[in-house]
């Protein structure tokens, strides 16, 4: 009989503990986790193209806030300068090109974004 009444004290102590976690606090194993409330969309859409020494990026922007864009060019040889352009706003329904080059080879190139204003 004893055996039977310490089994059940440990089954009603994890009864208990599993009844007194609120339900919202144990996450389903299928659920997928919250996202925060997403910001206005925001950003030009660009493409950049290499074109032996020369790169060229066309940003446009479908969004109703100005984005200001900024063209990197990363340089192949170790004594050609990189160069970071300056930026330029992309206004609403706009697109604007941007351009930059290097002596020898480019080694790679980016255009960052922030939001004008």
């Amino acid at each position: 009989m004893r055996l039977f009444s310490s089994s059940v004290a440990s089954v009603t102590a994890a009864v208990t503990l599993v009844l007194a976690v609120p339900y919202r606090a144990v996450p389903h194993p299928l659920a997928r986790p919250r996202e925060a409330a997403s910001p206005e969309p925001f950003g030009a859409a660009c493409r950049t193209s290499i074109s032996g020494s020369h790169v060229t990026a066309y940003c446009h922007n479908p969004y109703p806030e100005p984005d200001r864009v900024s063209l990197h060019v990363e340089c192949a040889r170790w004594w050609d300068l990189d160069s970071d352009g300056s930026p330029v706003n992309a206004d609403p329904a706009q697109t604007v090109r941007l351009t930059g080059r290097c002596w020898a080879e480019v080694a790679s190139a980016w255009v960052s974004h922030e939001r004008a204003g």
